[in-house]
């Protein structure tokens, strides 16, 4: 089928440009991937059956308030790497210094938790490939890769795992790019054979406000620019923060505006994984090369995690829990969050604890904006910001 052919070209395209146009090797361009990775991962897997569920034609609009969220989040962290950088870098401040030292203990089980989040939706989406979902199958498969990614950690092996995460980007990337260009021919050919592409009837219900706000770990991975400078510098990353969010909220509200036609087919569908088998009507291949995507960067961003969080339990322990126990910990605790939780509790719970760390990254602007002399104004937003991502946290629920 030419659907097969294009996805297939248009993948292969993306992937070898990725890797030789030379703007893959500029030092922006570096800085953006790591965000835009995270950012993107598999959340528009995950968020378009629950978003077509809860919101069916609105479902665009719903993805463009929770990216304007986090953009607006993204704002905060970008104003503490501009200037709360330098007051951490001080002695004065101590205000600063507790609240951001406390948002490293949240972000530190934040890592924990989506850590078990790859994991829970790489065996959903390897079980839905193949035709046998089956949630306790898909339980015992993440548990089984938490093993081993602390056995990685604790042989000393996960540093070597973590270079492949170059690779599962640019096959992330490209496969999204694939897939939006076959959900446009999907449209093209739906029109033209005279069937409608206009999305379903919209839906709003307050009680969907709480499962929205419960998704915001799909656009999370923006502040993992905040933790990169020793690779580049402050104007750097805040331009490759704006880059990585700009690129998403354009992929996120095309790909749900391209969608429409089978809204309503995915809302019917069974689970989070759901998108894997609607996308057959799109090109024959697509679950296939979907599959292979989210396994691979699913993989990928969770030994990534698990390396930054080994990080922030050897500093904020000072030292005192080397690399192997460090490692052992993420296991241990991973494996308790999958025994007690499902996927789409986990989802939830990993947009929470997120939340709380954006909650305080605000808390931390605000105290900053208040202290410096021209910046009084900005306080104001920076707090309305605290608040509203403490009400992520308390109200974001679980889609059931």
């Amino acid at each position: 089928m030419i659907e097969n052919l294009i996805v297939l070209t248009v993948a292969a395209l993306c992937f070898a440009g990725l890797f030789l146009a030379p703007f893959a090797r500029s030092p922006l361009w570096r800085a953006t991937v790591t965000p835009l990775a995270s950012i993107i991962g598999s959340g528009f897997l995950v968020s378009a059956p629950l978003l077509a569920r809860e919101f069916g034609g609105y479902a665009a609009p719903a993805m463009a308030s929770l990216i304007a969220l986090a953009w607006l989040i993204g704002g905060a962290i970008r104003y503490n790497i501009a200037h709360v950088e330098q007051m951490l870098a001080t002695d004065g401040q101590r205000a600063v210094h507790s609240l951001e030292r406390l948002s490293h203990y949240v972000l530190a089980f934040a890592y924990f938790v989506s850590v078990a989040y790859y994991l829970s939706l790489l065996g959903n989406f390897l079980l839905q490939s193949i035709g046998a979902p089956n949630e306790a199958l898909a339980r015992w498969i993440a548990i089984a890769l938490v093993l081993f990614v602390g056995g990685l950690g604790w042989s000393g092996g996960v540093s070597k795992v973590a270079k492949i995460e170059r690779y599962a980007t640019s096959l992330n990337l490209s496969v999204i790019a694939a897939f939006l260009v076959g959900l446009v021919v999907f449209a093209v050919t739906t029109a033209t054979s005279g069937q409608s592409i206009a999305p379903p009837p919209g839906r709003f219900d307050l009680a969907s406000i709480p499962v929205l706000l419960g998704l915001l770990i799909v656009v999370q991975g923006f502040e993992t620019t905040r933790f990169t400078g020793d690779e580049f510098d402050r104007a750097t990353r805040q331009r490759a923060m704006k880059l990585a969010q700009i690129i998403a909220a354009v992929i996120y509200v095309a790909f749900f505006l391209l969608l429409s036609p089978l809204l309503t087919t995915l809302a019917d569908g069974s689970g989070v994984a759901a998108i894997i088998t609607v996308s057959g009507a799109v090109a024959l291949v697509l679950p296939l090369v979907l599959t292979l995507a989210a396994v691979a960067s699913q993989f990928s961003a969770a030994v990534a995690d698990s390396i930054g969080n080994e990080g922030l339990i050897h500093e904020i322990s000072h030292g005192r829990v080397d690399p192997r126990h460090g490692y052992l910990l993420i296991a241990v605790v991973g494996i308790a969050i999958l025994i007690s939780t499902d996927v789409t509790e986990v989802i939830a719970l990993a947009s929470r604890a997120f939340a709380l760390f954006y909650a305080l990254q605000c808390g931390v602007a605000f105290l900053a904006a208040r202290s410096r002399p021209g910046d009084g104004g900005k306080n104001i937003g920076f707090a309305m910001l605290a608040v509203l991502s403490t009400l992520v946290f308390v109200l974001g629920v679980p889609a059931e």
